[in-house]
């Protein structure tokens, strides 16, 4: 059998690192990688690719762009996207735009290669996986490529309970000092007034707090949203806070085999100013590996600010438990 020709499109590096190496050494394979939609759509131009892993969420140009390009310049490549965002709202655009088929991140290997075996005539024996050289990967991009799956599933959970589409950025993940942080908040905020809901979690030695600011400009539209008219605001945006929290924190949890306890969700300011949110906290927010994820509702003004913030000494353990991944 001649070698299939195959391209792994992701801009995470222990996203591709985890598809090679569930991927058996012993099918014919041609593999190559891309690290943006531009990389890979400039590759197949060129032709010679028979089939394209493809993930969604990518600086530049996403995977619904590419598959939108592939479609339209009439290139012949058979595409699996290989997403974190499980949306049922996301699958459909993806088959609609000419996916043949939609796995979740993290791709499970049988299953991958099953849907490879059909779709790309691999045959149907599933061989044992052999040892592909996949490098090393720095923590940072390991840690945002598992943020980036347990926001997926966040999303995920939001659309459900809303009935929207939910756009999902590419998670920022920084050590930042308190100074930074500030400016990484107030950049957040754009000068607008916020509330901010906090909620602390501990599990395995890893601890932190994580923090959703909800601009005050759109709380009535969220509010529309959730059909929280007849309830009070601060209710609303504690529940909200525990939903999408709640779910963030289980999906890093159950990548990194640990299990958060979390706090009661609190308030730590009401159409305050961030340097007023600055100014309380400050001495709680020191140094501290801090995740920005920024969410937006499609065809609403609605977007708000996640922001986990793990401890200092949370860093070499999370290190820890990411080393499977990393090596």
């Amino acid at each position: 059998m001649s070698a299939v020709s195959l391209l792994i499109c992701d801009d995470s590096s222990l996203a591709r690192k985890q598809l090679l190496r569930a991927l058996p050494a012993a099918w014919p394979l041609d593999i190559h990688q891309a690290s943006s939609g531009r990389e890979a759509l400039e590759r197949i131009r060129e032709g010679g690719i028979d089939a394209l892993l493809l993930d969604l969420t990518m600086p530049d140009m996403d995977g619904y762009q590419v598959l939108g390009a592939l479609r339209h310049e009439c290139l012949e490549c058979k595409v699996i996207v290989i997403s974190a965002d499980v949306q049922d709202e996301a699958v459909r655009r993806v088959l609609e735009l000419g996916a043949l088929a939609f796995i979740r991140k993290p791709a499970d290997p049988v299953h991958l290669q099953q849907t490879l075996a059909s779709l790309v005539l691999l045959g149907d024996e599933m061989p044992s996986l052999g040892q592909r050289n996949t490098g090393q990967i720095p923590f940072r991009d390991a840690f945002r490529e598992v943020v980036n799956v347990a926001m997926g599933r966040a999303a995920a959970l939001l659309a459900r309970v809303l009935g929207v589409f939910v756009q999902l950025p590419i998670p920022n993940v920084n050590i930042f000092e308190v100074g930074e942080l500030h400016m990484a908040l107030a950049d957040a905020a754009q000068g607008d007034k916020l509330t901010a809901v906090c909620q602390g979690y501990i599990g395995g030695g890893i601890a932190g707090e994580a923090l959703l600011i909800f601009h005050d400009s759109e709380m009535a539209d969220m509010a529309v949203l959730m059909g929280a008219e007849d309830y009070r605001e601060l209710e609303m945006l504690l529940d909200l806070s525990s939903l999408l929290i709640s779910a963030c924190l289980s999906g890093i949890a159950d990548q990194i085999d640990v299990v958060f306890s979390q706090g009661h969700p609190q308030v730590l300011g009401q159409h305050a100013s961030i340097d007023e949110l600055i100014r309380v906290n400050r001495q709680r927010w020191k140094n501290t590996l801090a995740v920005e994820i920024s969410y937006s509702i499609e065809a609403h003004d609605v977007h708000f600010d996640l922001l986990l913030l793990f401890t200092e000494d949370s860093v070499e353990l999370l290190s820890r438990k990411l080393a499977y991944l990393m090596d």
